[in-house]
């Protein structure tokens, strides 16, 4: 590990932005900036953490106020997180709990970046590097992916074994403070072996990961005999938070290839929570999921269907025309702090579905909104005349719901066989209805292209947390 100063000499013991229960949450200040992650897929260049104005009352509103470069080349940016959330009010392992650090995995060069937002938020430095070799040697894993502050440490689910080996993934602890690599969490890792995402029912000691693949199924494009033969992760796992122990294996069916983005309920007494699947390859379409305690055991049923588009095959990329179809291709799902609203990307049509979920087993599609998509190339309102590249992709969501930002890159190796001309970078903002259903989008709120260096953004989280970055501990 290297730094270039020491950490936690000025941490805030009072953050405000650690909140008791979802409600609080929901009615605390709305974020004045989002953070962004840029990555260059020719790994040519450096990639940037972007700091973006949200304050619609600012002359920095929708615009890049920030950037700061990356020490490397070719990390592959993809997803990063806050090394504290409100779940810290309730565990141990934090002495003086601030929401102040972001971590930023490589998910190809699996270095981790820590930035500190303080003293200038609009300014974050990188303070720290965790090299590749320390996550290899401490925890046996690679390919850094998701993170979330949690009890014991802050938990990072790996794609890789060892030095980009091809498994099993897992997830490595780092130390809530110094952001060193403490070990491997699992104690029984029973029959997984893919790993993907992780999050948890913190009050249940329960934690959940999701299956995409090895960094040989994934790394180099998305591998149609693969795919074909059912090869990529289906299932999704339970587990004891507490010790590590795999608790049960749920098979979504191997025709539903890739289980993604973990959800759970933001309500702490709850126990289910929704999980999407990328494609289905029996007739190209995508899903979501709803798991639900049921005794001892989880269950999972299919709750949404979203089905392929036809198209024609001059519109299609090489790598779908034998199909003559688009898949929607779920890349994304983020439900909103209250519980009551799910959003869903289609990466590959371009579409941002918003569903009421106040009944979770039987959700409600009540407005959607297409940007991009590899037929429609639907234009951004600001440029009416410009097809955008790319389509809805990663989804962020303010924690009172009213705001839903979108970036249009998945993965550089997975761009070019979906996006083969290329994707320019945009960032996106949508006004959301909370009281009835409905989605616009803010024509003034369009940073893209050069705003971005050229480089291709991929998720955003925004200051004081965001629907995807917290769990909560109380529900009054």
């Amino acid at each position: 590990m290297r730094t270039t100063e020491h950490a936690h000499d000025r941490d805030n013991h009072n953050d405000p932005t650690l909140y008791r229960t979802p409600a609080d949450a929901v009615a605390a200040p709305p974020e004045q900036l989002a953070y962004v992650v840029g990555f260059d897929p020719t790994a040519q260049r450096a990639d940037a953490l972007f700091t973006v104005g949200c304050d619609p009352e600012s002359a920095d509103y929708g615009r890049v106020i920030s950037h700061a470069e990356l020490p490397g080349l070719g990390n592959e940016l993809h997803h990063f997180g806050w090394n504290a959330c409100s779940s810290a009010l309730a565990h141990a392992g934090h002495h003086h709990a601030a929401r102040r650090y972001l971590i930023i995995p490589g998910l190809r060069s699996s270095r981790l970046h820590i930035f500190d937002t303080d003293p200038d938020p609009a300014r974050p430095r990188l303070v720290k590097v965790v090299e590749s070799e320390e996550l290899a040697a401490k925890a046996a894993y690679s390919r850094p992916h998701t993170l979330h502050c949690g009890p014991d440490g802050v938990f990072l689910s790996c794609l890789g074994g060892a030095d980009g080996a091809d498994g099993p993934g897992g997830v490595a602890l780092l130390d809530h403070e110094t952001f060193e690599v403490l070990r491997a969490w699992e104690s029984d890792r029973g029959p997984q072996r893919f790993a993907y995402d992780l999050w948890w029912h913190l009050r249940q000691n329960v934690a959940v990961t999701s299956e995409w693949g090895t960094p040989s199924m994934y790394e180099d494009g998305l591998v149609p005999e693969l795919l074909l033969d059912r090869q990529y992760g289906h299932s999704l796992h339970f587990w004891e938070l507490d010790s590590g122990r795999h608790l049960q294996r749920v098979d979504l069916g191997d025709e539903n290839q890739m289980v993604l983005e973990v959800r759970p309920a933001h309500d702490p007494e709850a126990t289910w929570g929704f999980v999407n699947t990328v494609v289905n390859v029996e007739d190209l379409s995508a899903s979501v999921w709803l798991w639900t305690r049921e005794g001892e055991d989880f269950v999972v049923r299919k709750v949404i269907t979203i089905p392929a588009e036809p198209a024609r095959t001059e519109d299609l990329p090489p790598a779908l025309r034998p199909f003559g179809a688009v898949p929607p291709f779920i890349a994304d799902i983020d439900l909103s702090v209250d519980d009551q609203w799910l959003y869903v990307s289609t990466w590959g049509t371009g579409d941002l579905h918003q569903y009421d979920v106040s009944d979770p087993f039987h959700p409600r599609w009540t407005a959607s909104v297409r940007l991009g998509g590899i037929v429609s190339r639907q234009p951004h309102p600001a440029e009416p005349d410009t097809p955008l590249t790319g389509a809805a992709q990663m989804v962020e969501l303010s924690r009172d719901g009213r705001r839903v930002y979108l970036t249009n890159s998945l993965y550089s190796a997975w761009d070019a066989q979906v996006y083969p001309a290329g994707i320019d970078p945009w960032l996106v903002k949508l006004d959301a209805d909370t009281s009835h259903g409905g989605l616009s989008v803010d024509s003034l709120f369009y940073p893209h292209g050069p705003d971005f260096l050229g480089l291709r953004v991929h998720q955003t989280r925004l200051q004081g947390g965001d629907a995807s970055s917290d769990s909560y501990c109380y529900r009054s």
